[in-house]
């Protein structure tokens, strides 16, 4: 069969589809991947590839507002990026991250993205940058800097232009952002 690539709104997703990512994501982060983690993922565009065993990667891309030299940006947040463990390094991941990337490119002003040390080296080489200023967020008690984001924030220019690193980035606020 065929690689079959799927994208579709988090509404447009049926329970079967949604509990399949799931439990993909579950195995991919093995255990790191909590119930906050699959909320970020949820209310934006999904990209899912199939193989002949059933869904192989997923990711979402999600719209986030950033805060950066006085400006409100418009950001696809990409999150929940997860390749079943049989078939990483089959270049799933970049099939996933490319439809990503043109929607983040066609559609917002930024792209950004939490990378862990195992998914840096896939969003490096596709040409995000990690972010080399601070980042924050805007909680319910005021802007909040985030300084164990630093370093693994990565970004990727769209429609905003480039930005100026002597500027923090503040992010819109999330349950699990702020502890």
């Amino acid at each position: 069969m065929a690689l079959r690539l799927r994208t579709a709104h988090t509404v447009d997703l049926t329970a079967a589809e949604l509990r399949s990512v799931r439990a993909l994501l579950d195995d991919a982060f093995e255990g790191g991947f909590d119930d906050e983690d699959w909320d970020h993922g949820l209310g934006g565009l999904h990209v899912l590839v199939y193989d002949a065993r059933g869904l192989a990667a997923h990711g979402s891309v999600i719209q986030r507002r950033v805060l950066h030299r006085g400006r409100s940006l418009r950001v696809g947040y990409v999150e929940a990026v997860g390749v079943r463990a049989e078939a990483r390094r089959s270049g799933l991941g970049g099939r996933v991250m490319a439809e990503l990337e043109r929607i983040v490119e066609g559609a917002y002003d930024l792209g950004a993205l939490s990378a862990s040390e195992k998914g840096a080296a896939l969003y490096a080489a596709r040409g995000w940058q990690v972010w080399p200023g601070r980042i924050g967020v805007l909680g319910p008690g005021g802007i909040v800097r985030l300084p164990e984001e630093e370093g693994s924030t990565f970004v990727r220019a769209a429609g905003a232009g480039p930005l100026d690193p002597a500027y923090d980035l503040v992010f819109d606020w999330r349950d699990g952002d702020v502890l």
